[in-house]
């Protein structure tokens, strides 16, 4: 299978087609700005193709009655076959998304385990026996929820397919996966994978297109069951909203503002390492970046100028030199709207330590670039501290004590993400467990591993990803009750 192309067909019943009106998307190398590929735009046509396809699959199909067992290894199978093109799909993911190596090969590796974490995952997840008063005997059997709608983002490609397909077919659904417009090539080649590997046609089914176009139609459709999203909150809103219509399942990966605390008993060379990967990290286009830096006022002075010190020294540059730290912002227009906030911050009074422009990288003039950027002198009212920037830029501030931290922490209307940097295990329990957000790292910068929930509070959305939970938002729970006594029932006693 070549996975570098001039061209990327819908993936339909099993089947490589064209855009049933000739529409084309264009994918670009974030680097350098350069067209890599043309990839067919599904229309609603098409949407209607593959929404059939994965029905008739669901409703006449054999995969939601194939064994469990059998279902594993499939999986097992869609990993191996990943695993064997590893360097392929990190080379491919780069040229799309402008991630450096280290960022994609991490990320790949983690899509590569989620399908062999669900593999082991789904021979454990059953029904239940129940207790039940009298003569009768309760069990309950998990059923697949049927046809899902899968709406992915553009900052995690190839990861978040994987967060979306493992788990769902691993308990027999079938599938529609739109990938986002500006960076669908992995999750095409993803679903070829799935096909090779074993999975039967119409079950994973890949229509890269519009949002407001094919992503509504699928949220709308009467024949969708579920829909699964990651992405922003005013887009999730108006999904949750849409779905309504028809009582369709959802299941919402939203936007974020992760505070990070650095108390004054930290370890502070560590918490300024793990600061600057949970800020940086992705370029800073991730949904739990820790983009609220808040420091105890007792080491601030010592924190900043180390922490500022090493952001200077972050490389960009050659995503596929080792030594780049950070990649390419995804497109123009998010480059505009870093830029946007940073010029906001500037406005309502605060400073830039380091950064706070566009970055011009010899060799990749054509491509967007932001530099990582570190503001204070900021208040919690100004538009750069309480909205998603989604890019390399961080606001930091101080704190007198945990009560401060904890309100400042929570005041915001997410809650996905969240970190504490302590060597004091009682506060950081203390503390973990005041904060309202799904994720708490404690002198980690690590939020993601198979097995791990993922999710958000408030505004952040409602479900959690990448764990075994994950199968039952996938999953409907039946409830069979028997009675096995020895004379019949006659609630009624009429004779």
């Amino acid at each position: 299978m070549d996975m570098k192309r001039d061209f990327y067909y819908l993936l339909i019943n099993g089947e490589r087609m064209e855009s049933s009106n000739g529409g084309t998307i264009e994918a670009v190398n974030p680097a350098t700005g350069e067209v890599i590929a043309k990839v067919a735009k599904a229309s609603k046509e098409d949407a209607e193709k593959a929404v059939q396809a994965a029905r008739d699959a669901f409703d006449h199909g054999k995969w939601k009655k194939t064994s469990v067992n059998k279902r594993s290894r499939v999986l097992n199978k869609i990993a191996s076959i990943m695993r064997a093109r590893f360097n392929e799909l990190v080379e491919l993911e780069i040229l799309n998304s402008g991630k450096t190596v280290s960022t994609a090969q991490g990320q790949v590796m983690q899509a590569i385990e989620d399908f062999e974490f669900y593999a082991g995952a789904i021979v454990g997840h059953r029904g239940s026996v129940n207790n039940v008063a009298g003569q009768f005997h309760n069990y309950t059997e998990k059923e697949p929820v049927g046809v899902c709608a899968q709406i992915i983002p553009w900052n995690y490609p190839m990861m978040m397919a994987a967060w979306k397909i493992a788990p769902a077919i691993a308990v027999g659904c079938s599938v529609i996966v739109k990938p986002a417009s500006l960076t669908p090539l992995t999750a095409i080649i993803l679903g070829e994978i799935c096909l090779e590997a074993g999975v039967p046609n119409g079950v994973v089914n890949i229509i890269p297109g519009s949002g407001s176009e094919v992503g509504n139609y699928l949220v709308e459709h009467q024949r969708i069951d579920k829909v699964a999203f990651t992405g922003s909150t005013p887009i999730g809103r108006d999904i949750m909203g849409k779905a309504s219509e028809t009582l369709k399942r959802v299941t919402l990966e939203l936007g974020g503002k992760s505070p990070n605390i650095v108390f004054e008993d930290a370890d502070i060379d560590a918490a300024v390492d793990g600061s600057l990967y949970g800020i940086f990290y992705n370029t800073g286009q991730s949904c739990e970046a820790r983009s609220r830096l808040y420091v105890h006022e007792d080491i601030y002075e010592e924190f900043i100028a180390k922490f500022t010190e090493k952001t200077k020294k972050l490389q960009l540059g050659d995503p596929f030199n080792k030594g780049t730290h950070v990649g390419a912002v995804i497109d123009q227009n998010q480059l505009d709207v870093i830029d946007g906030y940073v010029k906001s911050a500037i406005a309502d009074g605060a400073e830039i330590l380091t950064g706070g422009k566009a970055a011009v990288i010899e060799g990749y003039e054509n491509g967007y670039w932001y530099e990582p950027t570190v503001i204070t002198n900021v208040t919690h009212e100004m538009k750069a501290v309480q909205e998603e920037i989604f890019g390399p830029v961080v606001v930091v501030m101080t704190f007198k004590d945990e009560k401060e931290a904890i309100k400042l922490a929570n005041d915001t209307e997410y809650g996905l993400g969240s970190a504490i940097w302590t060597k004091d295990g009682a506060k950081a329990t203390r503390v973990g467990s005041q904060i309202q957000a799904g994720i708490v790292m404690v002198n980690c910068p690590f939020s993601a591993f198979p097995g791990t929930p993922f999710g958000g509070y408030k505004q952040s959305g409602f479900g959690r990803e990448l764990c075994i939970e994950t199968l039952d938002l996938y999953t409907e729970t039946k409830s069979i009750v028997s009675y096995y006594g020895s004379r019949p029932l006659n609630p009624f006693g009429i004779q």
